[in-house]
């Protein structure tokens, strides 16, 4: 049996699309917190920040990477579970954590390409381009501090993978 692996990092970074393709280069499960929470409250993440407020939001979203944690499985995590310190802590002590790292604008841009309102709430009401840099800049060092490795997450999601996969095969040579 095989450790989790988390994929952390910024809305619109790619994790669950990444985390697809590299659960089936595995072979492994694949589950995502943010989706494990829609299905378990029946709520997107956008109604249940509305209805109870981001702290609750953020409880529940450490009871769901909780929930989907297990051997052999890929994990995209929201992109704030790193707020938490208890969350940044598990997935090390569980896993390999993976940061997709990847510049604002290029996040922004995904994200204004791909809106997902009812997924993607957001965090501040300002445009998305200024939201991304500064939710970056807050949480870049967290990202650093979790990641056990950080891919760039600027390429196609194939070269994405192959990056983690060599990532991994080192730390576990070594």
């Amino acid at each position: 049996m095989s450790l989790p692996i988390y994929l952390i990092g910024a809305r619109g970074c790619g994790k669950t699309t990444v985390g697809q393709a590299l659960s089936q280069a595995l072979g492994y499960a694949f589950n995502d917190t943010d989706h494990h929470l829609q299905l378990t409250t029946q709520r997107s993440v956008a109604e249940i920040v509305a209805s109870e407020g981001w702290e609750s939001f953020r409880a529940r979203e450490t009871e769901s990477l909780r929930a989907v944690t297990a051997p052999n499985t890929v994990i995209a995590t929201g992109g704030g579970m790193v707020l938490a310190e208890a969350n940044c802590r598990f997935m090390r002590e569980h896993g390999q954590v993976i940061w997709l790292n990847a510049p604002s604008d290029v996040l922004a841009q995904r994200l204004e390409h791909q809106p997902e309102a009812a997924q993607r709430p957001t965090l501040t009401g300002r445009p998305i381009a200024e939201e991304m840099g500064d939710i970056l800049r807050e949480r870049a060092p967290l990202y650093r501090q979790t990641a056990h490795h950080e891919v760039n997450a600027m390429q196609s999601p194939e070269r994405v993978v192959e990056q983690i996969l060599q990532s991994l095969s080192l730390a576990r040579a070594s």
